[in-house]
């Protein structure tokens, strides 16, 4: 069926493409006639007598169909006029008595009705497909215009990351502002890599998975084989908003680990994400580190990373919560997003 449908659909975008040309319309038009009127011809011995129109029908209706309205009133006439001279009694004949002029009326009245009808189709398709032509460029343009904004806030982030790199280097006696300076650097670099590969049209449809291993080996440089990376998360694909907050909640906890899990740079990290649960899912990041020092209060604590965390927990309408156990583990809940 769906062969059948398509071969149609291709015989009636090469016949419109050749709409300009007026010598092959009305020739289609003439063709069709000829076919209708040799099958007319063939059958009719075939056929009751009454029926002197029946093969004209159909090559009224695709002759308008395929190649518009006046080659379709031509084909009409002609095979009104050939109707009424070879198959309406006496035959070869134009009899104008009032029994055939009813007979050609009623055929002219339903050809009319037929072209019409097709006509109107043909308007509303024509107009259904310049209309999706006109989105489907819009979508493009909108696309074009979207990637080369991602792209020029990028750009804008790497140049604040190298401004900061440039200002740090000015403070080389002040240790406390030249951390500061290249952790908020590390932080621009991080999320314009994040942000490129995000919004890069190759990754609109990768699994989060995929995304979330990729952005914690950037992060914990694992291919040099020092740190092991575990990722546990099902092939599922979340709005690109959520997975940008997401991937920075990620990237703030493995570069805590760096910093204090990982002093030796050596150890194991765990990603899971558990999706079992209807209206959120939970994100656990596990390092095996010493985790939380002796008497740490979670609830006082002040420091700059614990703030943005739960700044990240917020975006997402959800919850992190710490355990220290074989190691440091983060536990996010988030809300789904329907």
């Amino acid at each position: 069926m769906h062969r059948v449908e398509g071969f149609f659909r291709e015989i009636t975008r090469w016949f419109r493409k050749r709409e300009d040309q007026t010598a092959f319309r009305y020739g289609v038009a003439v063709a069709f006639f000829g076919v209708a009127l040799g099958v007319r011809f063939v059958s009719d011995k075939a056929l009751p007598p009454g029926f002197p129109f029946l093969t004209f029908f159909p090559a009224v209706m695709l002759t308008a169909w395929l190649v518009g309205l006046w080659p379709g009133i031509v084909c009409a006439g002609l095979s009104a006029l050939a109707a009424w001279f070879f198959f309406i009694p006496p035959a070869f004949s134009f009899d104008v008595s009032p029994p055939v002029l009813v007979a050609l009326g009623f055929f002219l009245l339903v050809s009319a009705v037929d072209i019409a009808v097709i006509h109107g189709m043909r308007l509303a398709q024509e107009k259904l497909s310049a209309e999706r032509n006109t989105n489907a460029a819009l979508v493009v343009h909108q696309k074009t215009l979207y990637a080369e904004l991602q792209h020029r806030i990028a750009n804008n982030l790497a140049f604040v990351a190298s401004m900061l790199t440039l200002q740090s280097k000015k403070l080389q006696g002040n240790r406390e502002a030249t951390d500061a300076l290249t952790d908020a650097r590390r932080r621009l670099e991080t999320l314009s890599r994040i942000h490129r590969k995000l919004y890069d049209p190759d990754n609109v449809n990768v699994p989060l998975r995929t995304l979330l291993r990729d952005i914690a080996e950037d992060v914990l440089h694992t291919r040099d084989g020092r740190i092991q990376l575990e990722v546990e998360v099902p092939d599922i694909t979340l709005p690109a908003e959520q997975v940008m907050t997401l991937s920075l909640f990620v990237v703030e906890v493995l570069t805590n680990s760096l910093k204090h899990a990982f002093s030796a740079g050596q150890g194991a990290v765990t990603i899971r994400l558990d999706d079992t649960k209807p209206d959120v899912f939970v994100l656990s990041i596990r390092d095996d580190g010493p985790g939380l020092p002796g008497g740490f209060d979670l609830a006082a604590s002040k420091s700059l990373g614990m703030r943005i965390l739960h700044s990240f927990a917020r975006t997402l309408k959800g919850d992190v919560a710490f355990t220290s156990e074989r190691g440091l583990k983060t536990c996010l809940t988030f809300a789904r997003v329907a």
